[in-house]
């Protein structure tokens, strides 16, 4: 007898055993914010903890380049694709180019500046992305701009790095760095003959000179993360076309001595460049 009533007393306590444990609730973090949310939990523990707010963000900034929208990179050099808006054909057998001071615009006027310069190598396929190392604020941005080429200043410094890649500009020219080297060769009306598009320092004549960088000025920008990617697009086609249509058998070669021509590449340089996909 006794046995049987201690078998009876041993289920009743594990019938109450297992409707307390099944009734008690689960602690743990119920934040869905959390780092360690736990979706079973029915009782917050405190136990909560989240990531430290990103409150800066680095750029790297990716070069790429087209022809009205037609993907191009040196796997399409030295081929006869491209007409220009005058009607000439031609290929591209190097394009190098100088971008210096990005600057991020915010609506009050204020701005942070990434100081330094990259010298993008379509040709070689180098440099085609610039990762800097600026802290940059996260927040909304007006807008991104950067010089194309050097200011006045900028241009008068040495570069070794510079120097070595051959991107000095004729001191009888104004001295100082190219700001762009776009070379191959164009057909019109049966001729196939070579174009040398240079772009730098402007000689208004013998001894009196121009710095003929140029702003370019994207549209802006939302930054919130810690590790942003931007692209930053250059329609090459815009250089032949935008305000000057450009004629090749005009204006080929040699065209760093010719005043007229740097102002006219200043001028539809600034159409060129566009804000492409931001990722982040």
């Amino acid at each position: 007898m006794r046995t049987k009533n201690l078998m009876k007393l041993t289920a009743v306590i594990i019938a109450a055993t297992t409707i307390f444990t099944s009734c008690r609730k689960q602690d743990g973090c119920t934040d869905p914010a959390a780092t360690n949310y736990d979706i079973e939990a029915e009782k917050d523990d405190g136990s909560c903890t989240y990531l430290a707010p990103i409150t800066n963000s680095q750029i790297t900034f990716n070069f790429t380049h087209n022809w009205d929208g037609a993907a191009v990179s040196n796997s399409n050099f030295n081929q006869f694709d491209f007409v220009n808006n005058f009607g000439d054909t031609l290929s591209i057998s190097k394009l190098r180019y100088l971008v210096s001071e990005i600057r991020l615009h915010k609506a009050n006027g204020d701005s942070v500046l990434i100081d330094g310069y990259n010298l993008v190598d379509v040709t070689n396929a180098t440099n085609l992305s610039y990762a800097t190392t600026v802290n940059v604020p996260v927040g909304t941005y007006t807008g991104v701009s950067f010089n194309f080429g050097f200011d006045s200043v900028d241009n008068t410094r040495n570069y070794i790095d510079l120097n070595s890649a051959s991107w000095n500009w004729p001191g009888m020219l104004g001295g100082g760095y190219h700001f762009m080297q776009m070379e191959g060769r164009y057909k019109h009306m049966g001729n196939d003959s070579i174009y040398a598009y240079h772009n730098g320092t402007a000689r208004v004549s013998m001894g009196v000179f121009e710095q003929n960088f140029f702003n370019a000025n994207l549209s802006g920008v939302t930054l919130t993360g810690a590790n942003v990617n931007m692209e930053i697009k250059m329609n090459i086609a815009e250089w032949y076309k935008n305000p000057t249509t450009w004629d090749l058998n005009t204006l080929h070669a040699p065209l760093m001595p010719i005043y007229t021509a740097q102002k006219m590449m200043q001028a539809n340089g600034a159409s060129v460049f566009s804000l492409g996909t931001v990722t982040q």
